[in-house]
């Protein structure tokens, strides 16, 4: 049977099913986003993986870790974790402790020595290392000298091929002995936590953090040589309103980061115990959210920057946003990306793998992470091997998240098809043939969207809201 017959037949009483269905309380604009609660009701994941983590299970995958990356070949990037920050900020939900013990961040960085070492015995002779990534946490919770060394060990262990360095920055704890090491070493990309600009916000979320903290770190990067800053901003957190948002957007877009991130805060409490400090009453409901991620996508994009997938913006002439253009972009842990590796190796406690039918995740408890390692064990503890099918359902929902069209096969566009029916009726997809072609302006509901092609979601696992 063919897709324009029968399928497509049945699409088109769906949708005219649909559109007649519509809610009063859908349909309202919020800049050239247009709000349609009823689509936005199912809470998703991020897709930073298929299956995600929600699917990985606890299993010894040491050996299969060991397999994998002596199979490695070409162009290899790898992620060092540092779970330690110098305060803990009351909506993080990263794998992070205080970093207020010198014995403490010795032993989990000797630990990492070792890894390093191990890891780098393994791998196979014909990878090289393109790109590397300290995320954490907080990587400048460690001394400058502790990172330089780092540094050393992967130089001495690994086959450098001219790395693309990038490190995630806390400005509340960035000392001029920073900068130094940043020019030294030659890390050429940072990120820096701002979340908000606000005073009361910040205060409501435990990260206080004045302007000239922020405007003290853009300095000493781009001085250091760091070519690509980007600015981690929220939404969604308590106290916060399109007008309180808008200032923050107006004192970031003046700084002139080369990205953005802007993320939708996911109050979890459950899983996140320190966001229980968070009042609950203060915290905005769906459409202010809504509206707001609306106000932040056309306030950036006003302002020059490209807009990359749901949450990321980048200036056009960023490696991001280059990405985008020439079709290259992909997504990973560390959210849309122009790394093109064909593997991640990850370093550190709770950090992951992602190798060629398997994704491997590091015991998160530093001190179990330590006993692993000293123990002459490789410290995957959680994963998943991923089928054949998983990996065909990966790649359509990385390509549709990244390209905004993905060619489906037959059988999973007839699985959706139904679920597509009410984002076709409303203008936010369509499907030409077997092609399906995300709308423009269709941003806030691409997760909604993916998610009708995982597998997995039929089971009980509580994500947070798409926007």
């Amino acid at each position: 049977m063919s897709l324009e017959a029968g399928p497509a037949a049945q699409m088109n009483t769906a949708v005219a099913a649909i559109a007649g269905a519509i809610p009063p309380q859908s349909g309202e604009r919020f800049d050239d986003w247009t709000w349609y609660p009823e689509l936005l009701a199912r809470p998703v994941p991020r897709y930073t993986s298929y299956p995600t983590a929600a699917e990985f299970a606890d299993a010894d995958l040491a050996d299969a870790q060991a397999r994998a990356l002596g199979l490695l070949r070409g162009p290899v990037s790898l992620y060092l974790h540092i779970p330690y920050c110098q305060e803990i900020c009351w909506y993080c939900g990263c794998n992070t402790g205080a970093a207020n013990r010198s014995q403490r961040l010795a032993a989990y960085l000797g630990a990492l020595h070792r890894e390093i070492e191990m890891v780098a015995q393994l791998i196979g002779p014909q990878a090289r290392i393109t790109r590397i990534a300290f995320g954490g946490g907080s990587p400048n919770a460690i001394s400058p000298t502790d990172f330089v060394r780092l540094i050393d060990t992967l130089t001495l262990n690994f086959r450098l091929a001219r790395p693309v360095i990038s490190l995630e920055l806390d400005p509340r704890s960035l000392m001029p002995q920073w900068f130094t090491a940043i020019a030294g070493i030659g890390v050429i990309k940072a990120s820096l936590g701002v979340q908000t600009f606000d005073p009361r916000v910040q205060a409501a979320i435990g990260r206080v953090q004045p302007q000239d903290d922020i405007a003290r770190a853009m300095d000493g990067l781009r001085g250091a040589g760091v070519d690509s800053i980007n600015f981690d901003l929220m939404y969604g957190l308590p106290h916060q309103d399109e007008a309180v948002l808008d200032q923050t957007l107006d004192t970031a877009i003046a700084m002139a980061p080369d990205r953005v991130a802007l993320f939708g805060y996911a109050h979890v409490p459950h899983v996140v115990p320190r966001q229980r400090r968070i009042d609950v009453a203060a915290l905005p409901g769906q459409r202010t959210r809504f509206a707001m991620a609306a106000q932040g996508s056309a306030r950036l994009r006003a302002a020059g920057y490209d807009a990359i997938g749901f949450d990321h913006f980048a200036l056009p002439d960023d490696d991001l946003a280059k990405a985008r253009r020439n079709g290259t972009l992909r997504r990973n842990f560390q959210g849309f990306t122009d790394d093109s590796a064909g593997a991640l190796i990850g370093l550190g406690a709770s950090s992951v793998g992602v190798f060629p039918g398997l994704l491997v995740q590091n015991e998160k408890n530093a001190g179990r992470y330590r006993q692993q390692l000293e123990s002459g064990r490789l410290a995957g503890t959680r994963g998943v091997v991923q089928t054949v099918q998983d990996q065909r359902r990966a790649a359509v929902i990385e390509t549709l998240l990244c390209q905004e069209a993905v060619d489906l096969p037959a059988d999973l566009l007839d699985e959706a098809r139904d679920g597509l029916a009410p984002f076709v009726a409303r203008g936010l997809a369509r499907i030409e043939g077997q092609r399906l072609v995300l709308a423009p302006h269709s941003a806030p509901y691409h997760r909604s969207i993916a998610v009708l092609f995982d597998a997995y979601r039929g089971g009980g696992h509580q994500f947070s809201s798409a926007v």
